[in-house]
């Protein structure tokens, strides 16, 4: 299919993209990168009025150090993320992420803070978000404010972005020593949506897992930190028959929804059949 007709332009800063927004209201929508939203307009899921550019606000990309957070600018690249040695160093969870993200053209050119502000639910940056306890930096005209990831994501492809906002970047807090990762993800093919995945962080210490953090793609209409079944193990200790327990209880915290591949029961299976398995390579 083709996209419906829409006007397109390219913003040379902020203040023209708010000027822009004021000016059009919902009729407008923000471009980044384009590699979620394209296709939607294709589908003709979406159908905007105009369409502003923002990938030339060079300003808002890239990747900082400081002290104890990591800041990562909305336009920078799924590729960018991937190959930084300082997200390799500091946050290795997402490097883990960014492989499982479409195919190498996708990762190229698709956003960052694109894929956030999406918020589709089968999207591997919103739940490492969660997991990460990230905050999500949002400017308007007459100012910023932050709001946690946790309580950005709202529901299928809704945010608490308004719609004089933009998200221009997200600031991450460096784990502590001795945390560890792992990110699992199921597909039909490689580069496909995900069936359901697992953004997981723990910190380790005395060979006993502390502050365990669970949190499941593709199985909600946003990330879901499965806050009890991680307690289970934190509490009980690591056996089979907590890991059983605690499969059982991921059926209260997660709401799968059916598609044309995979039932909720199969979702909700897949999820425990990778519960297990991050938890055990996390304890590894």
């Amino acid at each position: 299919m083709k996209a419906p007709p829409f006007a397109y332009t390219r913003a040379r800063n902020l203040a023209e993209v708010f000027d822009l927004l004021e000016h059009h209201g919902d009729a407008a929508q923000i471009l980044a990168g384009g590699q979620s939203l394209m296709p939607t307009l294709n589908m003709r899921l979406s159908s905007p009025e105009l369409l502003i550019d923002i990938s030339r606000l060079s300003e808002h990309s890239g990747i900082k150090v400081t002290d104890d957070h990591v800041h990562i600018g909305a336009l920078t690249t799924h590729t960018e993320i991937g190959d930084s040695a300082d997200i390799r160093q500091y946050l290795p969870l997402l490097s883990d992420a960014a492989q499982y993200i479409a195919h190498p053209a996708i990762r190229n050119c698709g956003t960052f803070g694109g894929s956030l502000a999406m918020a589709d639910p089968a999207a591997e940056w919103p739940a490492c978000c969660v997991a990460l306890d990230a905050q999500f930096v949002l400017v308007h005209r007459s100012g910023t404010r932050r709001v946690a990831a946790a309580e950005f994501f709202q529901g299928l492809y809704a945010t608490s972005l308004k719609a004089n906002e933009v998200l221009t970047e997200v600031i991450i807090p460096i784990p502590a020593t001795g945390s560890r990762h792992a990110f699992l993800e199921l597909a039909r093919r490689r580069g496909d949506y995900a069936i359901v995945g697992l953004a997981a962080l723990a910190n380790i210490s005395g060979g006993v897992l502390k502050d365990l953090r669970l949190t499941y793609l593709g199985a909600s209409e946003k990330p879901v930190h499965a806050r009890k079944t991680s307690q289970i193990i934190v509490f009980k200790g690591l056996s089979e028959k907590s890991l059983m327990e605690a499969q059982a209880v991921l059926a209260d915290e997660l709401d799968p929804s059916a598609d044309l591949y995979s039932s909720a029961a199969t979702k909700l299976h897949l999820a425990r059949v990778l519960t297990a398995r991050a938890i055990r390579q996390l304890v590894a």
